[in-house]
């Protein structure tokens, strides 16, 4: 088999990649070990932790790559199966089915003189294949990690414990008392689930974060708050200015949970964090989700706050998060990327200067939609190995693996803006000079969108224009769109999105 690329992963990361690297050329190979596309966006998939009714928390203008948009007529926020329909549309649309390879599981990624062996198992046994280069892109969200909680793994509770990962059918718990631990997107959303289907929700959290909405007045957040100019300026402001703009941003969109009956965050914002849900907020301000510290102990079915307050609970739902899970790794591989459950060393999140043809996709934390920072990190990935754009040098990629150790790449979350604008600098694709008036009053008050790196550079699209300037007029904030239009009529006001 004559294979330029191996791509590790059929999800929305390694069919971005395959896409990418097929224009460049390449010849390439993708292995998905379920019977099907999508990854975390196909339900079906035992890698995936997606519940049937389950919709995006991202609005679709950025849940989408710059090739192909959703079907006129798609909420604001798609279902699940509207996602992964988007991505068999994708496939089709570039040819990417001859590539891909179903049921195959891989067991090794190994070094080799002429690059790298890669072995997978499918019914008709293991076979194996070396190719010059391979793409790992098997998804960030599919190792639980569950903490130790002392009792948990003895709970009585007729519901049982089961992790944030394999909450699939929620009309199992109507009318139990459910414990969910944790404090993040997840843990909130299923929280709020449960509540809404009339069970008894008690959540337990160690820290209580600040809580942002979907929308604001009919208008996404990530248009508050995923803006070109603040993502720049974050860059360039003191860390204590960042926090206090987004401290005050925060309070002003999402409001302070005390006064909705939660417990009051951290006064540092930087400490408290920041996550998101429509409801929860507000079934808390209606007592249909009861907020704790975290759990002490589990005795039987009776689950033990740290304030000592207790609970006989039906059920466990823990959403902690998730490890890193690279297993097929080879022990060399992954002492060079230092890999352990929580982070690896590599430059800009993708390559490591002692792995040529090595690249990791997509295995990063976010908050906010990963469409566009997927595309172009596949785009840096493609061009860089075809010669599109010039390869980092070998002193440039140590700094980068270093830095990302000090900056603690794997261990946070990375901000949807931040992480596109970064993938978009390395692909030569980020507009920052455009000469066009109209985009240069836009860009800085936009969302960062996927149309935004098709306006410049290789494989630039004389229509991304239009579509930069739609998206603008359809989802942009009040007050940027009406800062547009007084710029435009040379009378500057003042924005919202960097403040």
């Amino acid at each position: 088999m004559d294979v330029d690329v191996i791509v590790v992963g059929a999800g929305m990361a390694g069919l971005v990649n395959a896409r990418w690297l097929r224009a460049c050329g390449f010849e390439v190979l993708v292995l998905e070990s379920h019977e099907d596309l999508g990854g975390q966006w196909n339900r079906d998939n035992p890698n995936s932790g997606v519940w049937p009714a389950m919709r995006t928390n991202t609005a679709k203008f950025l849940t989408r790559f710059s090739d192909l948009d959703y079907d006129e007529g798609t909420a604001m926020f798609p279902r699940n199966g509207e996602v992964l329909e988007m991505l068999r549309r994708y496939v089709e649309a570039f040819g990417l089915g001859p590539s891909l390879r179903f049921g195959c599981r891989v067991v090794a990624v190994e070094r080799r003189d002429e690059g790298y062996e890669v072995r997978w198992r499918d019914d008709e046994g293991e076979h194996a294949v070396v190719a010059p280069r391979v793409v790992v892109a098997s998804g960030r969200y599919n190792l639980p990690d569950v903490p130790p909680i002392e009792g948990l793994e003895s709970f009585s509770g007729a519901g049982g414990v089961s992790h944030a990962f394999r909450y699939k059918d929620p009309d199992r718990y109507r009318g139990q008392t459910v414990v969910v631990c944790g404090g993040s997107i997840s843990a909130l959303e299923i929280a709020s689930d449960l509540a809404m289907i009339g069970a008894e929700v008690h959540l337990a959290q160690r820290r209580q974060r600040y809580v942002m909405p979907k929308m604001v007045a009919g208008t996404p957040i990530e248009s508050y708050v995923f803006s070109r100019s603040w993502a720049l300026a974050q860059q360039e402001l003191p860390v204590e200015e960042v926090h206090r703009i987004t401290a005050e941003r925060v309070l002003r969109l999402g409001g302070d949970p005390v006064r909705y009956g939660a417990p009051a965050p951290h006064e540092d914002i930087a400490r408290a964090g920041v996550t998101g849900s429509p409801h929860y907020l507000n079934l808390v301000a209606e007592d249909r989700v009861t907020p704790h510290p975290w759990v002490r102990c589990v005795d039987g079915g009776r689950v033990e706050f740290t304030d000592g307050a207790s609970v006989d609970a039906d059920a466990v739902v823990v959403a902690t998060g998730f490890h890193l899970n690279l297993p097929f790794l080879s022990e060399g591989i992954r002492r060079t990327v230092r890999l352990t459950p929580t982070s690896m060393e590599v430059a800009d999140f993708t390559f490591h200067a002692d792995l040529p043809g090595f690249a990791v996709a997509g295995l990063w934390s976010q908050l906010g939609p990963y469409a566009v920072p997927l595309e172009q990190q596949a785009r840096y990935i493609a061009y860089t190995w075809s010669g599109a754009v010039p390869a980092a040098s070998e002193e440039r990629l140590r700094t980068a693996a270093l830095r990302s150790v000090e900056e603690g790449h794997y261990e946070g979350y990375r901000e949807q803006h931040e992480m596109a604008i970064r993938f978009g600098r390395l692909a030569a694709v980020d507009p920052e000079d455009v000469d066009d008036p109209e985009l240069a009053v836009v860009l800085p008050l936009a969302t960062v969108t996927a149309d935004t790196f098709r306006l410049v550079g290789p494989d630039a699209d004389p229509a991304a224009r239009d579509r930069v300037l739609r998206d603008f007029r359809r989802y942009g904030t009040p007050e940027d769109r009406a800062a547009a239009r007084e710029a435009l009529d040379g009378r500057a006001v003042e924005p919202t999105s960097t403040g």
